[in-house]
């Protein structure tokens, strides 16, 4: 096989990810399996698992990616249609020396793309690159790979179910969504006991029920009915390869990432007192606070799961979590992002609670603060914009975290300022302890952002 060259737009921070029928095509995926499979094979690996998610496009994209794994001389294992979480655990239970997942994550139904491991690694940033330019210098390894039909779902179930540890029964609605965790819900809502309700379980690559993307308040607003009809106890959901979490407790109210993580860090900090606790710097301040509060150690780290779980390897963290929803637990498990084992130690949580879940949101400290803010800025302006802000307030002596973007802390609270990795956007949100304070912080990240030529609509 020649050379081969991705569309630039395609290769990703943490996957590789595209328009199928634009810029991403059979083609890219026969050219990826190479390009990965060379990696694997000089990295002395010999076998891999692949997986893929319920969009109307992944069968063809893993079909071609197979070919390109098996012409590269792997062992591959397929383990059918499943949630990216059920890859990652192919890896370990099989095992294998690495995975591929073919999955569009919560993105629109025409796109789709791969997320990657090599060993118990996630392949993210630079190796993502050197993939790239494997393929376009048709530098591939050749040799005479299998196929092995190896399905892991009953074991991924069996597993899940293994970890709950509930003392009363609950009444919970579930909703993945027509994403790919559709059967393993219910499978696993089989095995616990409770009232289990799920709703959007069958698998549908044109999301005929909402977008599967728990970040969103309108994708949570079916669930969050279903849980006022029937007076249940909490609801869960899932994105469309199921590795973040979303949660409406039972009075109707959303359960943001950072709200989530504490309870789950408390839970954790019982049997790992001291322990580091990671968080994407986008989450509230109240996370860290509460984390010191439990007796943990807490970390402020950079947004992307492939980015906290390297931060997880190295520093040996239990837990760990993003606003988005992706939440990592080494603490009796695997140390990767599975929205759905994530469900399971909240249910365990609130089972052996003697509050509601309701009740402990609403225990926790208040705040106001902006969603999310995204502001239209130019690929080759977005990092430099950020830089220019971090060395304006360096100068200013200002109190500034900068592991990613720049965190500002005043009297008031916070602001963040940072650049996606996805989009030619900058993201910033704000906190404090009331409207007012949130105004002057709103007001001081617009100034910023205008000494740089950036409008700031706030």
């Amino acid at each position: 096989m020649s050379g081969h060259r991705f569309d630039p737009t395609i290769l990703r921070e943490y996957d590789i990810r595209g328009l199928v029928g634009e810029t991403l095509f059979p083609a890219d995926a026969r050219a990826l399996g190479r390009a990965y499979g060379a990696e694997l094979r000089r990295a002395g690996g010999r076998s891999v698992a692949v997986g893929y998610d319920g969009r109307l496009s992944s069968p063809e994209l893993e079909a071609a990616l197979v070919d390109g794994l098996v012409a590269s001389g792997l062992e591959v294992k397929r383990i059918g249609l499943g949630p990216t979480p059920m890859l990652y655990f192919a890896v370990f239970h099989l095992p294998a020396d690495g995975g591929v997942m073919v999955t569009g994550s919560h993105n629109p139904p025409d796109y789709n793309g791969f997320k990657m491991m090599l060993g118990h690694g996630s392949v993210h940033g630079e190796a993502i690159r050197r993939l790239g330019e494997i393929a376009a210098a048709g530098d591939f390894e050749t040799g005479s790979g299998s196929v092995r039909e190896t399905p892991v779902l009953a074991a991924y179930v069996e597993r899940l179910a293994s970890d709950y540890r509930g003392r009363r029964e609950l009444q919970v609605g579930w909703d993945p969504g027509n994403g790919a965790a559709g059967p393993a819900v219910v499978d696993l809502t089989r095995r616990l006991p409770g009232r289990h309700l799920v709703i959007n379980e069958r698998v549908d690559g044109t999301f005929p029920a909402h977008h599967p993307d728990p970040t969103v308040p309108k994708n949570l607003e079916q669930l969050r009915d279903l849980v006022l009809k029937e007076k249940l106890d909490l609801g869960l959901a899932f994105d469309g390869d199921a590795d973040r979490l979303g949660v409406v407790d039972g009075s109707g109210e959303i359960l943001w990432g950072d709200q989530l993580m504490v309870l789950l860090a408390r839970d954790v900090l019982k049997r790992h007192p001291g322990a580091p606790i990671i968080a994407d710097v986008k989450a509230s301040q109240v996370l860290f606070d509460e984390i010191e509060r439990a007796g943990g150690r807490p970390i402020m780290w950079r947004t992307g799961h492939s980015l906290i779980k390297a931060k997880m390897a190295e520093t040996k963290a239990p837990l760990a979590g993003e606003m988005s929803g992706h939440i990592f637990f080494a603490d009796g498990y695997y140390g990767f992002d599975d929205g759905v084992y994530a469900a399971i130690r909240l249910l365990s949580v609130v089972s052996n609670a003697r509050e509601s879940l309701a009740e402990m949101r609403a225990a926790l400290p208040r705040v106001v603060n902006t969603p999310e803010l995204r502001f239209p800025c130019p690929e080759d302006r977005k990092f430099k914009v950020v830089e220019e802000v971090r060395d304006r307030l360096a100068a200013a002596k200002a109190d500034v975290n900068a592991v990613d973007g720049v965190r500002v802390r005043t009297a008031d609270g916070w602001w963040l300022l940072r650049a996606s990795n996805t989009q030619d956007v900058l993201v910033a949100r704000c906190e404090a302890a009331d409207a007012t304070g949130l105004k002057r912080l709103k007001q001081a990240l617009a100034k910023e952002l205008e000494k740089s030529g950036i409008a700031a609509p706030l």
